[in-house]
């Protein structure tokens, strides 16, 4: 019997293996069409929903043009990465082979569906858009899950994450028919990606620095593995948002919400990011960490109402915090799975440049510390211009065989 099973998976492996030679490049990882397609559409969504916003166009999608924005760069652009980031995580961390070819296609596929269907969703059934937007979240979390069970992997947190994620997914449908309070699922959504950021990123960031640090001859006080301290840190973090998913304007929520930031900021503090000035790939996770504390503690002020516009606070856990850990991961990603050497260019380093620029404006426009259609118009060019020089110097890198250029 195990023997017949042991056969089984060998002839599952040689498949894959088959799957993957066979295969263009473009479909040889999951990083490859995802990071591509988020960062294409980050770019196409904001360039409609502004369209929208000054009356140039008018968008066919069922929701409003705000809700409609929101929900596809949170949910359709984060989305994409994280599924992306997962899809290439997870062989590193079970030994088996990437996702590729005809099967990566056809979840990339279903994600692209789900961003035609939120667009024209004034012609489609409602239930059908949903079914095809949070039913892509459902099928990477069954692909993952998979993945982790097969290899008794560590990692099941992470899997369910992306299924609460087509969860909160499916809530901003309802909250978009009235059926729950409308904020409800980008809430939910917004949570749990700094959760996840707060877990991976936890690991990533030490470990990269660490590795810099034993590259460069630095031997003291390096950053070490996750301890109990950042499970702490983590757990209250997630206590916090759960509160603020839940009673979002309760002086408790803001209490919590403060205090997580704090720790979060004592936990950044213990990885020398200073330290790493000098290589932007390592210097930059830091500075996408950084939003996270800084987030939470802006959202807990702006529920106290000491003159912060929640929009200003959400805006550095997503803007700040996702944008910036998202461009951070895709580069070194990319880099480091096509066979390229780790290092930062200057294009790399002044898409760095103009998504902090573009976040910290997006942050202070709704303060009025800068002139607020200035501040938002120069933050949305910062924006759209990281995101465009990623694709033009990382695009042809994603579509070409490893170690070569297309």
């Amino acid at each position: 019997m195990q023997a017949h099973g042991e056969t089984r998976g060998e002839q599952r492996l040689a498949l894959r293996r088959a799957r993957m030679a066979a295969a263009p490049p473009f479909l040889r990882g999951g990083f490859r069409p995802f990071f591509f397609g988020g960062a294409l559409w980050s770019l196409v969504a904001l360039t409609l929903w502004l369209l929208a916003l000054v009356g140039a166009l008018g968008l066919p999608s069922a929701f409003d043009p705000l809700l409609w924005h929101r929900h596809e760069m949170l949910f359709g652009f984060v989305g994409a990465v994280i599924a992306g980031f997962l899809l290439t995580a997870i062989p590193n961390w079970t030994g088996r082979l990437p996702i590729a070819g005809a099967s990566l296609a056809a979840l990339f596929a279903l994600w692209f569906a789900g961003r035609l269907a939120m667009l024209f969703s004034a012609q489609i059934p409602a239930g059908a858009v949903a079914a095809l937007d949070a039913g892509f979240y459902l099928v990477l979390a069954g692909v993952a899950a998979r993945e982790v069970i097969a290899a008794k992997n560590r990692n099941k947190p992470v899997v369910g994450i992306v299924l609460l994620l087509g969860i909160a997914c499916a809530l901003d449908h309802a909250g978009a028919a009235g059926l729950v309070d409308p904020d409800l699922g980008i809430r939910a959504g917004i949570t749990l990606v700094v959760v996840l950021i707060s877990l991976i990123g936890g690991r990533i960031v030490p470990s990269f620095t660490r590795n810099w640090m034993a590259r460069k001859g630095i031997t003291d006080r390096q950053p070490t593995q996750p301890g109990r301290f950042d499970m702490a840190v983590i757990a209250a973090t997630a206590v916090a948002l759960g509160a603020w998913i839940v009673w979002p304007l309760a002086t408790a929520t803001g209490a919590l919400l403060i205090a997580s930031g704090l720790l979060q900021l004592a936990r950044l503090s213990r990885w020398g990011g200073l330290r790493s000035l000098r290589d932007p790939l390592v210097f930059i996770l830091h500075v996408g960490y950084f939003w996270v504390p800084f987030g939470l503690v802006l959202l807990g002020v702006s529920i106290f109402g000491l003159a912060v516009p929640r929009s200003a606070a959400i805006h550095a856990l997503t803007a700040g915090a996702m944008g910036t850990m998202i461009l951070a991961v895709m580069t070194r990603a990319t880099l480091g799975h096509t066979g390229r050497e780790l290092k930062a260019g200057p294009a790399t380093s002044l898409l760095y440049l103009l998504i902090t620029i573009g976040a910290a404006l997006r942050v202070a426009a709704p303060t009025g510390i800068v002139d607020y259609t200035l501040g938002m118009e120069v933050a949305a060019l910062a924006w759209a211009g990281a995101f465009l020089l990623f694709l033009v110097a990382y695009g042809p890198m994603l579509f070409a065989d490893r170690g070569r250029q297309a």
